[in-house]
């Protein structure tokens, strides 16, 4: 009887429980360990309403060059900064300097951001354009950071959803 009693306050206690499941973070080229932390300004997984600002913090363990890169819940994707030089700890996007601020818009769900990180000056560009599944997505990544040697380069990410 009492076990019976235990058993039916656990399940109790576990349905009432949340399950946040992270985007697939097994990333190519992040081995580095360049990038500490990403960050959105109210945690991985936050809530943001259509037209809130988000600002996110990425954290580095020597200076180099910062692509930030959304992809929304809908497939498509974006970069929400290129190239941009970093000194070593911690930057919060958007600066200053950017002279933008970034609001949610829809469509609602799972949004993605993932930070490319490279020691040397970006030589290439990321051309981004159409719709993504996880294998391009990573591919895109892939593809853009393969130019740089792996000691120089990092990627990581984060996930945020907009409701």
């Amino acid at each position: 009887m009492r076990s019976l009693l235990v058993l039916g306050a656990l399940s109790l206690t576990l349905s009432a429980c949340t399950v946040n499941v992270r985007p697939n973070l097994g990333l190519s080229g992040s081995s580095s360990n360049l990038i500490t932390s990403v960050r959105p300004d109210r945690g991985e997984g936050g809530n943001y309403v259509i037209g809130e600002a988000l600002r996110l913090s990425v954290t580095t363990r020597t200076a180099g060059y910062v692509t930030l890169l959304a992809l929304n819940p809908n497939g498509t994707a974006n970069a929400l900064v290129r190239d941009a030089y970093v000194q070593a700890g911690t930057t919060t996007f958007p600066r200053a300097q950017d002279g933008v601020t970034y609001n949610v818009a829809a469509p609602r769900g799972l949004q993605r951001v993932r930070v490319l990180f490279t020691r040397v000056r970006p030589t290439t560009d990321l051309v981004l354009g159409g719709v993504y599944d996880g294998n391009r997505w990573n591919r895109a990544s892939e593809e853009y950071l393969n130019n740089y040697a792996p000691a120089d380069r990092d990627v990581q990410e984060t996930y945020l959803y907009v409701r």
